[in-house]
């Protein structure tokens, strides 16, 4: 019986043999490894994953989906929206240590998506993920560029990030209305430990009025703070590196 992709999902699936070959061949899958990979939809992905692993375990949301899925002999799956799933119960079976991530992302949550990772980072490997090509675009985006943002200070804080791979409409059924990327993620060894929250609290304040002086925002919000020390708030959000962002939020007061 054929799938009907749902709007409410954000369902898209990918069909191009190349496109698909191309990110099997960019995540490099090793017999052993422990993957998940989140909303493998109609398998496109899942089976010449599964074929290369031996074992992989799914999330997947839709229940029509879910129950193809528990029909394969080499998946585990896990019936859930991928924002309640703990990665760091997903345990990985010797000798693999760490956790491999990948997927294609509905593009309605896939910031949500990347923020839920983030505290799971130390216990993965590496990600792949399949994004609309403008997040993946502000998600690698260098200081003062248009690009640069929120997303790319959060991310780039705790992650080695490459755009790998470019993925047209017409690779998927039905076609997206936007270009597609795939973005491998690598969490760094040595980085500064931060609360993911307080962190993200600073740079949403420095960028929720970019085209103005620091001043104007996040000066008044460390003066608010008690902060007394160095940092230059002449300056535009997107001007500031990641580093000095991340230097700024372990000199806040706690």
């Amino acid at each position: 019986m054929k799938h009907i992709p749902r709007k409410r999902f954000g369902q898209h699936f990918l069909s191009d043999p190349a496109i698909i070959d191309a990110i099997v061949r960019a995540i490099d899958p090793r017999p052993g490894q422990a993957m998940v990979e989140i909303g493998p939809g109609l398998a496109a992905l899942t089976q010449p994953l599964a074929e290369r692993l031996g074992r992989l375990t799914v999330i997947e949301l839709d229940r029509d989906l879910a129950a193809r899925l528990r029909a394969h002999p080499r998946l585990d799956v896990i019936e859930s929206d991928v924002l309640k799933v703990d990665f760091a119960r997903i345990q990985p079976a010797p000798p693999a240590t760490k956790l491999r991530v990948c997927g294609n992302l509905p593009y309605n949550i896939s910031t949500p998506i990347l923020f839920h990772l983030l505290p799971f980072a130390g216990g993965i490997e590496d990600q792949h993920f399949m994004l609309q090509k403008e997040v993946i675009d502000r998600m690698v985006a260098a200081p003062a560029t248009a690009d640069y943002g929120r997303l790319s200070v959060m991310l780039q804080w705790r992650y080695a990030m490459e755009n790998v791979l470019f993925v047209p409409p017409e690779a998927f059924e039905p076609p997206p209305r936007v270009d597609s990327a795939v973005v491998r993620m690598r969490p760094l060894p040595a980085f500064a430990p931060l609360d993911v929250g307080a962190f993200s609290a600073l740079v949403q304040v420095a960028f929720s009025q970019r085209r103005k002086l620091l001043r104007h925002t996040l000066g008044k919000w460390l003066e608010a703070r008690g902060f007394a020390g160095d940092f230059d708030v002449q300056r535009r959000a997107e001007e500031v590196p990641v580093q000095e962002y991340v230097a700024l939020a372990t000199a806040l007061p706690h």
